[in-house]
């Protein structure tokens, strides 16, 4: 081959790579992000929003360059640290990580400062977290069909621990009852360590929540798992069998997390940081660490999001008058 040649087709291959990566050069709209970008969650630290929104942001700062800093905001279930994030300026430095219980908020307190519906747009839902159904070993129940025997025996009898009123694990007891035709006594805490402690402790006999609030404790025979409310068993815990097939058909409840940020956020920065968030939730390591926290990843669409959000809005609406559920 000439050498003219073989430098043309050099040349070629130079601009053809060039080309291939012109339009990554410029994914970033406008620079964006040049000063760190801020998430803040309405919990304690320690909790799986906490979990998540670190693990997401160590990795969304390697990717994009700029620090990634948590602003843990809890109180008022998440009503504080989400009307904190909905007043924040829309500049994309500011995110929320929200949850179901944004969704249940909206009806459970009416007359909140802000409408979780117009007050974000959604970025990307990052993980699943399915409830898991545990009691006390005192109870004499070892699997749901017991429990909801033991329960119609005895009404009123049993108690359950909740993480407080409007809560994931709240809603799932009381659909729980509805569903099971049973009368159990509802025990709200202040998040879910002093509602776990009290279980541990045998103040209360059962309770909806979240894996890794129980998992040490269901290993270490100090709780046990009846059932976890996913379509299907999980490999987390192959052992555990659905709620479904243990005798309530069609019975799921988790709660998502998933980041959104202040409505009038430019289309250009949410679509960037969606883009690197479904990234991150597809790395093998990322995957791995959620699966060992009973967490399945996400990674959606902002508009497939959207639709997650109002679906679940009008899901919780009804639940909340159907159980005649109140922020009381």
């Amino acid at each position: 081959m000439r050498l003219p040649s073989l430098l043309s087709k050099c040349f070629g291959a130079i601009l053809a790579s060039a080309a291939f990566l012109l339009p990554v050069a410029h994914a970033n709209p406008d620079g964006y992000p040049r000063q760190p970008i801020r998430i803040i969650v309405p919990w304690a630290a320690g909790g799986a929003a906490d979990f998540l929104a670190r693990t997401i942001g160590q990795r969304l700062s390697e990717r994009v360059g700029t620090p990634v800093v948590v602003d843990n905001r809890p109180g008022a279930a998440t009503n504080l640290g989400t009307e904190a994030a909905a007043q924040a300026p829309a500049d994309g430095y500011t995110l929320l990580m929200a949850s179901s219980n944004n969704c249940v908020n909206v009806s459970l307190f009416p007359d909140l400062k802000i409408d979780f519906r117009t007050a974000f747009t959604p970025v990307a839902n990052v993980g699943d977290a399915p409830n898991i159904l545990v009691v006390n070993p005192a109870v004499p129940a070892t699997n749901v069909r017991e429990l909801i025997a033991l329960a119609r025996a005895k009404p009123g009898a049993l108690t359950y621990a909740s993480s407080g009123n409007g809560s994931a694990a709240h809603l799932a007891a009381e659909k729980f009852k509805l569903q099971a035709g049973v009368d159990l006594l509802g025990i709200p805490y202040k998040g879910a360590a002093p509602a776990v402690a009290d279980l541990l402790g045998g103040q209360t006999s059962m309770m909806f929540t979240v894996i890794p609030a129980t998992l040490a404790h269901v290993r270490a025979g100090k709780l046990r798992a009846l059932a976890i409310a996913t379509p299907a068993r999980i490999s987390l815990m192959p052992d555990v069998p659905t709620v479904a097939e243990s005798g309530l058909p069609g019975f799921e409840s988790s709660i998502w997390y998933g980041l959104v940020a202040p409505a009038k956020t430019p289309a250009s920065i949410v679509s960037f940081l969606n883009q690197h968030i479904v990234a991150i939730l597809k790395e093998p390591a990322i995957v791995e660490r959620l699966h060992a926290q009973g967490t399945i990843p996400i990674g959606d669409s902002a508009e497939q999001f959207a639709r997650t959000i109002a679906a679940d809005i009008d899901r919780y609406a009804q639940l909340v008058k159907t159980a005649s559920i109140s922020a009381n």
